[in-house]
């Protein structure tokens, strides 16, 4: 017997002791959950508005341009929206949210606490998961999975803040650009507060999960599931894969969607260099003892 498999052998436990512990692990990441949900409730009209901070600069730029007969340049919104240029002459920084039911801007707190809960929860409830899988585990299997509880909220934060800084606003210019005023008709955007925040929590959920591609596919290596070679394969299949995807959790323009396609490719192309250095890593180790 291996060392790694005696230690293996000395973790073992009743099912009922294992049942306990995940109680209390359990009970660790609801406490967590709990705690961060009340802590974000009581900060929720200041996380609110932050969320709209992009809105307000695709606004000001909006109205700059407009007042000139343009629609804007989205460097400049960009550059706004960063804060590395301060809002441009004759732009309206005010942005108006609607909302059509009495409960409605308490359900939408209420939403962005939650959502807020589950990001502020995740570093204690990756944490509790590790420690009731690790004693399962090989000592060189816990140094593998220890980078990746790194890494996932690293590649989510990452996914965020390209809806942030970059989705967000030219959405909303988008979304500006298709008003209509002419000849005594006017067609205004009056967005409600509700859908807004529905549009960003699901943009930053649906950016963070996509970019953990090389998470999830390293991961994948590591067991055997996949190589290199059958990731480099399907290369043109997983391209049309990211391009469906990218059509299906996006807003429908082409920006939003080349916005979250092009990265995802990358992070695929990315994705096979991780799961070839595991490879070569792997094959090295074979081959050192016969040295």
């Amino acid at each position: 017997m291996t060392r790694d498999e005696s230690e293996i052998e000395a973790s073992r436990a009743p099912l009922m002791d294992h049942l306990i512990e995940l109680r209390g692990r359990l009970v660790v990441c609801v406490i967590a959950f709990v705690l961060a949900f009340f802590l974000c409730f009581f900060f929720a009209a200041q996380i609110q508005i932050v969320l709209i901070k992009p809105f307000q600069a695709a606004s000001a730029v909006h109205a700059a341009a407009a007042a000139t007969g343009g629609h804007g340049n989205m460097i400049d919104l960009l550059m706004v929206t960063a804060g590395l240029k301060p809002i441009p002459e004759g732009g309206q920084a005010a942005v108006q949210l609607i909302a059509t039911a009495p409960l409605e801007q308490l359900f939408s707190k209420m939403k962005i606490a939650g959502f807020g809960a589950i990001v502020l929860a995740f570093p204690v409830i990756a944490w509790q998961l590790y420690r009731f899988v690790a004693p399962g585990l090989y000592r060189n299997e816990r140094g593998a999975f220890l980078p990746f509880l790194i890494a996932a909220p690293v590649l989510f934060c990452l996914g965020g803040g390209l809806v942030y800084f970059v989705m967000l606003p030219l959405v909303m210019w988008f979304s500006l650009s298709q008003q209509i005023v002419s000849d005594g008709i006017s067609v205004a955007l009056m967005t409600k507060i509700s859908e807004y925040l529905s549009l960003v929590t699901s943009l930053i959920l649906a950016f963070g999960l996509c970019f953990q591609l090389p998470v999830i596919t390293t991961l994948l290596g590591i067991a055997g599931i996949v190589s290199s070679k059958m990731m480099a394969e399907v290369r043109r299949y997983a391209i049309v894969a990211v391009v469906v995807v990218a059509a299906v959790v996006t807003p429908p323009d082409p920006i939003s969607q080349l916005m979250l396609a092009v990265p995802l490719v990358l992070l695929y192309e990315i994705s096979i260099w991780c799961v070839r250095a595991i490879e070569w890593r792997r094959g090295k180790g074979e081959t050192s003892p016969a040295a």
